[in-house]
């Protein structure tokens, strides 16, 4: 059985995001929430929200416990960017880009590997 959980727009790069997924992918729930909850890379809290909000979907719709369950999948796409501008000297002004990215996470029996 599979349960998946996205969060959508959040403030971050993916590029950032990525460096943290890519240390649970493959890890039991437990270890990975361990990982991420002693990580001190910002991105760190959001990825751990959504591997706990995966494993409560397990729970609520497989009748899964957490220790049952790995990270099947773990990916952060890339969302839109919002655009704002700075002033700068002699009447400029420069575009600042704040990038936004889709995390999901799909995790999945020990059974069924």
């Amino acid at each position: 059985m599979e349960s998946k959980s996205t969060a959508k727009f959040v403030h971050m790069s993916p590029r950032k995001a990525r460096i943290v997924i890519n240390e649970i992918r493959g890890k039991e729930v437990p270890a990975a929430l361990d990982i991420l909850r002693f990580n001190t890379r910002g991105a760190a809290d959001a990825v751990y929200k959504v591997v706990n909000s995966a494993a409560s979907n397990a729970l609520v719709k497989h009748g899964l416990r957490q220790d049952a369950l790995y990270v099947k999948e773990a990916y952060a796409d890339k969302g839109p960017v919002m655009k704002r501008y700075r002033p700068r000297a002699k009447g400029a002004a420069s575009r600042i880009r704040k990038p936004l990215c889709h995390i999901t996470i799909v995790v999945a029996s020990k059974e069924e590997a």
